[in-house]
């Protein structure tokens, strides 16, 4: 029984990550975040969300590190923390594609 615990806990993570990917925007942040680093003026622009709702994203998928952060100035750039994500999400297309 204790065996499976970890295997438990590394899929209660993988929910989460999943649950984390599974909005609409939140993905399509991450899409564009796959192209480049952006801050979230661009993020806005590139995705007709407001500011407040791109930060919202940002903050959940930092706090899950899926996202990293770093100040520049008076700007935050945010990017892809793990370069599996990029890779996920291209199958997750191919998946959703058939």
């Amino acid at each position: 029984m204790k065996k499976g615990l970890p295997e438990k806990r590394r899929c209660a993570r993988l929910a989460s990550i999943f649950k984390t990917l599974s909005h609409p925007q939140r993905l399509y942040l991450l899409c564009c975040l796959c192209e480049k680093e952006s801050t979230v003026s661009e993020l806005e622009k590139a995705c007709g969300a407001a500011q407040p709702v791109i930060s919202q994203h940002l903050t959940r998928m930092r706090l899950e590190g899926i996202v990293e952060s770093r100040r520049s100035g008076n700007y935050v750039h945010y990017r892809i923390a793990d370069p599996v994500i990029p890779a996920l999400i291209r199958s997750m297309e191919k998946i959703a594609n058939g």
